[in-house]
């Protein structure tokens, strides 16, 4: 039986809609200023991709949030402050999120393209069902929707670098083996997810988190600076194991097309 690809599973934030991952940024940016702990913008982004809870309870686990903590309340964190720190993101990022679901350039052409290659299209995220009760009727709206929505509530809480989202995704289309999928994202967290998946696990510079670019900077800085940023973003992904780092999602199809090359000269 030739073996090529057959499904894509895509991350939302940073990777298909809400270019540079803006909205969870900014809500993680605020809720640790609130218990003043300052993290730089690129201390906060390195998480970027995991559960959110999860995202949070990194974060506090770094020496320098430690540190801070410690002289803020003289005490250790406790899972109870995770606990009041998710809730307070969960409902700062709800009341915004629904200006954050603007497709990035170049997704919803390169969704129809996959599916005249006879892809399915499925995706995870970090985001809780409730948050994608949102954000997945505002994509649509503009054109994107793929075929099936995964988040680690449908994983007994197991979320990146956890596979078992991709697993949801390939159990729903009856897709086997994991080498007949793609899993593409724009963190170090989605590279990982698709590796313990056994996918090809392909990772994109525009617009992500990796490159920490709004999309008014990306108007807006020097071409040079621009590609310092997106070197660094390329380098963040290879390291995480990535088989293929493109600079935009337009890219991708080319990129499939070679990899079923490589397996039917693999069979």
């Amino acid at each position: 039986m030739k073996k090529e690809v057959k499904l894509a599973v895509f991350d939302w934030a940073g990777t298909t809609v809400d270019y540079g991952c803006i909205a969870p940024v900014a809500v993680f940016e605020k809720i640790f200023e609130n218990k003043n702990i300052h993290l730089t913008r690129e201390e906060i982004l390195k998480p970027m991709g995991m559960g959110k809870r999860d995202h949070i309870e990194t974060l506090l686990s770094t020496e320098e949030a430690t540190k801070q903590w410690k002289e803020q309340y003289q005490r250790d964190w406790t899972q109870e402050d995770i606990d009041e720190m998710f809730a307070q993101f969960n409902k700062e990022l709800l009341s915004i999120l629904n200006d954050y679901c603007t497709p990035i350039e170049g997704v919803v052409e390169t969704m129809a393209k996959l599916r005249e290659m006879g892809l399915f299209i499925g995706s995870t995220t970090g985001y809780t069902r409730e948050m994608m009760d949102i954000v997945e009727p505002g994509a649509k709206k503009q054109g994107y929707a793929p075929d099936y929505t995964v988040t680690s509530e449908m994983t007994s809480g197991h979320g990146r670098p956890y596979p078992y989202m991709i697993f949801k995704n390939m159990e729903h289309f009856e897709v086997c083996p994991p080498c007949q999928v793609v899993k593409v994202g724009d963190t170090a967290a989605d590279i990982k997810e698709g590796k313990n998946a056994g996918a090809w696990s392909i990772g994109i510079i525009e617009g992500s988190s990796a490159a920490n670019m709004t999309p008014e900077m990306a108007e807006a800085l020097p071409e040079e600076e621009k590609e310092a940023r997106f070197t660094k973003a390329e380098e963040i992904l290879r390291n995480a194991g990535a088989d293929y780092v493109i600079r935009t999602i337009r890219e991708l199809p080319e990129v499939i097309e070679e990899i079923n090359k490589r397996m039917e000269n693999e069979q």
